[in-house]
């Protein structure tokens, strides 16, 4: 007989689990059913014609490729920055070292909504409105704190007695860090690489205030135009377009987890 407490946990944990299942629920029903609705329901004739419907170069192409390259660009350039700001905090020790990643913390906290009327206000100075590059290097400059912090935690698991041997060779400290830290850091990147393109992915305000065309603007701001005047909305497309945009990011997951592989055993390492 199972404790009470247990029972009450099960019961929990299904609740938990319904309020993630009926979405998805909905979008899979709603996706095949030619007149959905906003409830969830069993398609009487499901067919694919959402689809097809949404399955147009302006209405889908479009908008995923510039969601790939806002979020793909977004990635690397944070990727890139955070390798380079979190090497000398893991590598050097100092007494600004604390206060410097508090601060780091400190930003991780600002919410964009925060900053976007200032950042408005630059875009227009600097005539940077609707450029896709300068809202990547915006987007990185958001993500950049919380990628600052993971990538220092994954280098700081890197023994510095292996670059070690490599400057004995006579490798300087950036051919270290290129051929020695990077590689054991790599599904350490890749991590960081997911967090700050899904966040980017889905990031509908900075999009949608900074990309002015129709022709620059993501999928996360496209989605928009399902929902019509005085209420109307296309749910069954709505819903097609909702899983068409979520592949690519489950794809991304996969790829990486297969590529990612085990990190190389460090502490056999060191012992070689």
């Amino acid at each position: 007989m199972k404790p009470r407490g247990s029972t009450w946990a099960d019961v929990v944990l299904l609740l938990v689990g319904a309020c993630f299942v009926l979405p998805l629920l909905w979008l899979v029903f709603g996706s095949l059913d030619p007149a959905a609705g906003h409830a969830t329901r069993v398609p009487q004739q499901p067919g694919l014609g959402n689809f097809a419907a949404v399955f147009t170069p302006g209405l889908l192409f479009l908008p995923l490729w510039n969601s790939f390259l806002l979020s793909t660009g977004t990635g690397l350039v944070t990727v890139v920055a955070a390798v380079l700001a979190a090497y000398p905090l893991s590598r050097y020790r100092s007494r600004f070292n604390t206060p410097f990643m508090y601060g780091i913390l400190f930003g991780t906290c600002l919410p964009v909504t925060a900053i976007m009327v200032p950042v408005y206000g630059l875009f227009v100075q600097l005539r940077l409105l609707d450029s896709m590059p300068a809202t990547v290097l915006f987007l990185a400059a958001t993500s950049l704190p919380m990628a600052i912090w993971m990538t220092r935690n994954f280098m700081d698991g890197v023994p510095l007695a292996l670059e070690e041997a490599a400057w004995v060779d006579g490798a300087s400290r950036l051919a270290a860090l290129r051929a020695i830290v990077l590689p054991l850091m790599r599904p350490g990147l890749g991590v960081v690489f997911i967090f700050v393109f899904i966040q980017a992915w889905g990031n509908f305000f900075v999009p949608f205030v900074l990309l002015l065309s129709e022709s620059s603007q993501p999928a996360a701001v496209s989605i928009f135009s399902f929902f019509g005047q005085h209420g109307a909305v296309a749910y069954g497309q709505l819903a097609a377009f909702s899983i068409l945009y979520s592949v690519p990011v489950l794809a991304l997951y996969v790829v990486v987890a297969r590529g990612s592989g085990n990190a190389l055993a460090l502490s056999g390492a060191v012992r070689g």
